[in-house]
């Protein structure tokens, strides 16, 4: 029984012996559960600041809220954070790191008089903040909003007031979440420098007012982000044009080049023309593909709204689809553009590349010809100093047969010198071509 016990101890131990996680296990876990909206109860005041300070400035970003933890005496955020929510007595402030800017939004409790609608913009969160660090921000100052959030308690705001409080009749209005909520804003940046976003709640639970309000703000921001590649557009259309002229001008004369050198002349202007408009693609790239990321975010946000109208006011999707549509097809035709050139240059260089190469295989097929003739040659010529060698070599020969025979008579035999030369001369020659021709073959042989 003390085995059995001991065995099973050991078998309960190695099933409860934890599995080794990955590294990233609980960093991704927790990644679709990182930046949540706050949980806000009406009537509340928010101010959201938006900061452009381009792609390296997280640090500086948790610096500076590192000064505003020590000021208050709350915890810092932990070293590398890209987003940080806390309460600093009284106001909440939250910061969250994008790619390229930086959001610092800040919640202050509104007190009301049951009844009583006074005006939700007098006193913004904002003031709640130390002026002497929001100086110190990093970056620069890209969308600014005042929100307020009234509660159930308080009068819906008639057309007079709305006008009053946007300035103009041209705001905009909405039923949000199931009619739970209603919206109204207009997009623009009154005389305190900020845009103001006003909503009354009928209903909504603390963390539907929390995303409501977070919709609504990131609406805003990704609209004005995308916004940024509108100049950029603008700026890069009359870059364009004359490369695009220039392009149908060389194209042109591919067809009527009259020789190589033409043809390589005109290929380094199409060379440069590629490197033109590689360089504006390379410029322009970044900012057209956060555009559409940031269009793309906006529809999303104005989805989840789900806006029902109020007679007589445009929607938010409305307005959108009228004023920020047409600038972010005006982004994209650009950069569709810019890619259509960049593809015709390539065409263009393709083909007059593919011309000088046929041309130079031509030049190349004449040379060959040139040298193959030449080779011809000098095979005849070859095969006539072979004659003459057999001619010359045979004489020598001949001549040491002549030889020989004059002192073959001198040592008394009966020869005739005349007649063993005479007879010698075919042999001998027959002898030296024979020679000749196998000499030849023994260089030749393996070619």
């Amino acid at each position: 029984m003390t085995g059995e016990t001991a065995a099973l101890g050991q078998s309960l131990e190695a099933a409860a012996r934890p599995l080794k996680d990955h590294a990233l296990r609980v960093t991704l876990t927790n990644e679709v559960h990182t930046r949540p909206p706050e949980v806000l109860a009406a009537p509340v005041r928010a101010t959201m600041l938006a900061m452009l300070s381009g792609e390296g400035a997280a640090e500086a970003d948790r610096r500076q809220l590192e000064k505003l933890c020590d000021w208050a005496g709350v915890p810092r955020p932990p070293a590398g954070a890209t987003h940080y929510s806390g309460s600093f007595g009284s106001f909440r402030l939250k910061w969250e790191r994008h790619t390229e800017f930086s959001t610092w939004t800040i919640f202050r409790p509104n007190a009301t008089v049951p009844g009583v609608l006074a005006d939700p913009f007098q006193d913004p969160a904002l003031n709640a903040v130390p002026r002497d660090w929001l100086a110190g921000l990093p970056g620069e100052l890209m969308v600014g909003v005042h929100v307020a959030l009234l509660d159930a308690d308080s009068p819906e705001p008639s057309a007079n007031m709305l006008a009053a409080m946007f300035g103009s009749q041209g705001y905009i209005g909405t039923r949000i979440s199931g009619r739970a909520a209603t919206a109204w804003t207009d997009f623009r940046i009154h005389g305190d420098g900020f845009s103001r976003i006003l909503i009354a709640d009928h209903g909504m639970t603390p963390n539907q007012a929390g995303r409501t309000v977070q919709r609504l703000l990131e609406i805003e921001t990704y609209r004005v982000m995308a916004l940024l590649a509108l100049p950029v557009a603008r700026g890069v259309l009359p870059r364009i044009g004359p490369i695009e002229a220039d392009l149908a001008d060389l194209t042109a004369r591919i067809a009527t080049l009259g020789g190589l050198d033409d043809e390589r002349d005109l290929l380094d202007r199409l060379t440069l023309l590629a490197a033109q408009t590689e360089q504006i693609a390379a410029e322009t790239a970044y900012r057209f593909d956060a555009a559409r990321a940031y269009y793309k975010l906006v529809e999303k946000r104005i989805e989840e709204l789900r806006e029902v109208r109020i007679e007589g006011l445009p929607t938010v999707g409305e307005f959108m689809d009228r004023r920020l549509a047409p600038a972010i097809r005006t982004c994209e035709a650009a950069h569709a553009r810019l890619q259509a050139l960049s593809q015709r240059v390539a065409r263009a260089s393709n083909l007059l590349r593919t011309r000088v190469e046929i041309a130079v295989e031509g030049q190349n097929a004449e040379l060959l010809a040139s040298m193959d003739k030449r080779a011809q040659m000098q095979l005849r010529l070859q095969e006539t100093v072979e004659g003459f060698s057999v001619v010359a070599i045979s004489y020598y020969l001949v001549g040491i047969v002549g030889y020989a025979a004059k002192g073959m008579k001198g040592f008394g035999m009966k020869v005739d010198p005349d007649l063993i030369v005479g007879l010698m001369i075919p042999i001998v020659i027959a002898f030296v071509w024979s020679g000749v021709r196998r000499v030849r073959k023994a260089i030749t042989g393996g070619h």
